[in-house]
């Protein structure tokens, strides 16, 4: 059986004064029957690691090498080090704003994987994408290219998110519907993956996730949680996420 998963990605946000508000709120959460992950800003990672035992810690990103003379990257070796648990690889925002190819995306991949990281792999089409018919061969290509050459040790480090861009910020939501016809259509393309069992591998949503949505997502048989931006900031909402995922 998957387990469900509640990542918060906290993106550029978040003050100290903030996660002391926030893991004050979290302390209370106790025997849940979810994955309670959240990735913060980079330099608040040991912050946020040394106040809760219940969250796992992860980054948002990772370099594809591990050392050298790379200014202002992050290491996936040195994370490792530092107790992260995963990374989020491929976000719509560091593959539109950074102009990260699929290319690139998967060496960072097969590099955290290196490191013993457990890989959020992102995926999602534009509004562009989607309305030109021709979406789901992109999230093809981004899924396939992206695991390109993993290991079957590594099969149970791999987690897909499916982020449709026209959903992320937006207040839109894909009805359940939609995202469990994609999620369906992510699952069946991991089967190409020889190293990946498909129906063991977590497919996630993140799209303007929040409280009032989250049970109608996971009442799909394809979707095991979500990737949750803006409702993930606030303790009293991501508390509310993972106790709302039973």
């Amino acid at each position: 059986m998957r387990k469900v998963h509640i990542v918060g990605n906290w993106k550029m946000n978040q003050s100290v004064a903030d996660i002391n508000a926030f893991t004050e709120t979290i302390l209370t959460m106790n025997n849940l029957s979810c994955e309670a992950w959240i990735a913060p800003q980079a330099i608040h990672l040991s912050m946020l690691q040394s106040k809760s035992d219940t969250i796992k810690v992860g980054a948002q990103n990772c370099s594809n090498h591990n050392s050298g003379a790379f200014t202002g990257e992050l290491s996936p070796e040195s994370l490792k080090d530092l107790g992260a648990h995963f990374v989020i690889i491929g976000h719509s925002e560091r593959r539109a704003i950074f102009k990260e190819d699929d290319l690139l995306l998967n060496q960072k991949v097969l590099k955290a994987l290196e490191n013993k990281l457990k890989v959020i792999l992102c995926v999602g089409e534009t509004l562009q994408e989607r309305e030109s018919g021709d979406f789901k061969s992109i999230l093809k290509s981004q899924l396939l290219n992206g695991l390109k050459d993993i290991s079957a040790t590594d099969k149970e480090n791999i987690i897909i998110a499916y982020e449709p861009v026209w959903a992320i910020g937006t207040g839109k939501v894909a009805s359940p519907e939609q995202a469990q016809e994609v999620h369906a259509f992510l699952r069946g393309e991991l089967k190409a993956v020889e190293a990946l069992e498909a129906q063991a591998t977590p497919i996630l949503y993140g799209g303007s996730v929040k409280p009032a949505n989250i049970q109608g997502l996971l009442e799909n048989e394809d979707i095991d949680g979500a990737l949750v931006g803006g409702a993930s900031l606030k303790g009293e909402s991501f508390k509310e996420l993972c106790e709302l995922s039973k």
